[in-house]
């Protein structure tokens, strides 16, 4: 009897009795901590091959590799006006398509001049449907155009509840994230299909890739984006052409202007410059059809994906009520 109640006892029999337990439990964990550490190995391989292999490794000029034009929706964005700087300073010549030609006229004078590269402003009132297609047209006729670069507008990252936004600036902002970059990748595609290449750059932002509190507008809008972007590359990249998703996170003020699209005018490492960001973000042309175009962004994004979507709303909450 005193043997029975021995714990020494109980314990060795329980052990022997659970030891195929205990083997299997060791045997999932063991391929659990293989698999995890092997996906890292494979973000960490992405992240090389992705952000810094094209950086090191010279490559065919962009007007070779994909054409001599770019036409460029959204310039008045400093994300867009630094990628099409970035742009010209590989040679490639720009046709800005704008509704208000103040916002890219000196733009444009600054690439020919600095750059040597030719640019067109052309003056599309999307509100006409089909009449802004006419200019459009007229423009690329007879152009090499091996570019299609658009952006999202930022300022729908302002903080707005979506019943306070007026019907008519809820409608504009479909019109003019959804509907036009739709339109100007219709009219662009058809050249590039004939000539078996071009790229087509969507820079959107990284929240597409959650839900963020107040910012309804932003985060559907840069979600179409980037599916669109995603499916269209599914279509297309059979006939030459590269359809790329940017997902951005911060971008900082370019310290040349401050816009109140901006993100945000500190500048750091997860906040680079327009510019800092263009150059790194073009690198990645014909290398992966959606990134974040920046490996600093990339780390966010890689974060993010670990955190469960209920913590991140909480979370987001939070900042928001704090800030």
């Amino acid at each position: 009897m005193a043997a029975v109640d021995s714990f020494e006892f109980l314990y060795r029999e329980i052990s022997r009795s659970c030891s195929s337990y205990f083997e299997t439990l060791a045997l999932v964990g063991a391929l659990y901590t293989a698999s995890r550490a092997v996906i890292l190995l494979r973000d960490c391989c992405t992240l090389v091959r992705v952000h810094f292999l094209p950086r090191m490794i010279p490559s065919k000029k962009l007007t070779q590799r994909f054409g001599d034009w770019a036409v460029i929706y959204g310039a008045s964005e400093p994300v867009a006006k630094a990628y099409a700087e970035e742009l010209a300073r590989h040679g490639v010549s720009i046709i800005f398509v704008t509704q208000d030609h103040t916002s890219v006229r000196d733009t444009a004078a600054s690439l020919s001049q600095n750059y040597g590269v030719e640019t067109l402003v052309v003056l599309a009132d999307f509100s006409l449907d089909q009449g802004a297609s006419k200019p459009i047209k007229d423009a690329m006729r007879g152009k090499d155009v091996g570019f299609l670069v658009n952006c999202v507008d930022k300022s729908l990252a302002s903080p707005q509840s979506l019943i306070e936004m007026p019907e008519h600036d809820l409608l504009d902002v479909v019109r003019r994230n959804v509907a036009v970059t739709t339109l100007m990748t219709r009219l662009v595609l058809p050249g590039m299909v004939e000539r078996s290449r071009g790229a087509v750059v969507n820079i959107s932002s990284g929240a597409c890739c959650r839900p963020l509190p107040g910012r309804v507008t932003l985060t559907a809008s840069t979600g179409y984006l980037d599916h669109f972007s995603r499916a269209l590359h599914l279509e297309y990249s059979d006939k030459g052409i590269f359809v790329q998703s940017l997902i951005p996170f911060q971008i900082a003020s370019s310290g040349r202007e401050s816009s109140p699209s901006t993100a945000s005018s500190a500048q750091g490492w997860f906040a680079p410059k327009p510019e800092v960001y263009a150059r790194h973000a073009i690198s990645t042309l014909g290398v992966s059809n959606r990134t974040t175009g920046y490996w600093p962004h990339t780390l966010q994004y890689g974060l993010m994906r670990c955190i469960p979507e209920w913590i991140w709303v909480v979370g987001s909450r939070v900042v928001i009520s704090l800030s």
